[in-house]
């Protein structure tokens, strides 16, 4: 089983995948989300140039957030750099997306959209559409040793439901998701393979990645303790933000909700009910998204929100989750760390040796 990290990208991220190698992680994962953190490629440039064995990939990549030449010509850029070890991680958009008040891409821009960034990634010259006609493109200096079409760069779509699994099958990609409990991870993988039986390929092709957020407690520590609020605490206020998105905007929440929190997710709604500006309240909603809790918020991140949508538990239950993960099928885990919390590197590193 592999193990990763994400990261909330900033502009010394390359600090953490260093780091994050040291302790022998597989795969460093830098989050695409403009109005929240940094640049994720200029942040992997200068990890490319700071680490030697760790993967680095974009976890996950939105498609509107660059046409897809510019970033065929990154990801080939970045592949010079560190060859062979780069991965496309994509998705149709939440948090990058969200907090400039927008819903999801459509399944199949973002399928058109991985069409022609691997088209060029392998040298065709690909048709597409651009500013409303549709041109022929290519890169034309491949020969001259500028950047790297030679190593392969792997797919990986984040995808939740029955059709977007459906377009990971079907494209033979690698497959990840956010999950919050066993039961919840065993689910979602019995549903991915379905769909990838269904596309004909062979059930030991499927590399499936979970992403787990959480906190590694020490003996006696509370699920809310500071730290565990810092740690894992953000994560969990995303299904805060997610319920407020659904009562100001209409999108969809594809988190379930347990009862024994819906009192919290209550209470956020009406006060966000009350952000400013009346007219863009996702600002608001969305701000620490997946990086720190709003002082605002705290009140209804409770230890009871935390244990219900993270992996926040003692050393020895962690490992016994990740082994029932493993046993499943589960691919890689990754495990996203928060700014300010880096030495949870460690503490997850010790649950991964485990497994090794």
């Amino acid at each position: 089983m592999d193990f990763g990290i994400g990261i909330a990208t900033s502009s010394d991220s390359w600090k953490l995948a260093q780091r994050a190698e040291a302790a022998g992680f597989t795969h460093a994962w830098f989050y695409d989300t403009q109005m929240i953190t940094a640049d994720p490629f200029t942040a992997m440039g200068a990890a490319a140039m700071k680490t030697e064995r760790i993967r680095l990939g974009t976890g996950v990549l939105v498609p509107s957030n660059r046409i897809a030449a510019v970033t065929a010509n990154a990801f080939a850029t970045l592949n010079g750099l560190a060859p062979g070890r780069i991965d496309f991680g994509v998705g149709t958009g939440f948090s990058a997306r969200r907090a400039m008040g927008l819903g999801a891409l459509k399944l199949s821009e973002m399928e058109e959209y991985i069409r022609v960034v691997y088209g060029l990634l392998r040298g065709e010259t690909v048709e597409t559409a651009i500013e409303g006609k549709r041109r022929r493109i290519r890169f034309l200096n491949p020969d001259a040793g500028l950047f790297n079409l030679k190593d392969p760069i792997r797919l990986h779509v984040s995808a939740y439901g029955p059709k977007s699994q459906a377009l990971t099958a079907r494209l033979g990609a690698a497959w990840k998701t956010f999950i919050s409990d066993v039961p919840g991870a065993l689910g979602a993988l019995e549903g991915m393979q379905g769909s990838w039986a269904a596309s004909g390929r062979p059930a030991g092709e499927l590399y499936a990645t979970a992403w787990v957020c959480g906190c590694v407690l020490a003996p006696d520590e509370p699920a809310d303790s500071p730290r565990a609020m810092r740690q894992a605490g953000p994560r969990a206020a995303v299904l805060l933000h997610r319920a407020a998105d659904l009562d100001m905007e209409g999108w969809q929440n594809t988190s379930p909700v347990p009862p024994s929190v819906q009192e919290s997710i209550d209470g956020y709604i009406e006060m966000a009910r009350r952000f400013e500006p009346a007219d863009a309240r996702y600002l608001m909603n969305h701000r620490g998204h997946f990086v720190f809790v709003k002082p605002e918020e705290q009140r209804f991140v409770t230890a009871e929100l935390i244990r219900r949508t993270t992996f926040t538990a003692s050393e020895q239950e962690l490992k016994q989750r990740i082994e029932a993960l493993r046993g499943a099928g589960w691919s890689q885990i990754v495990f996203p760390i928060t700014p300010g919390e880096e030495g949870a590197i460690e503490d997850w590193a010790r649950i991964a040796r485990a497994f090794r």
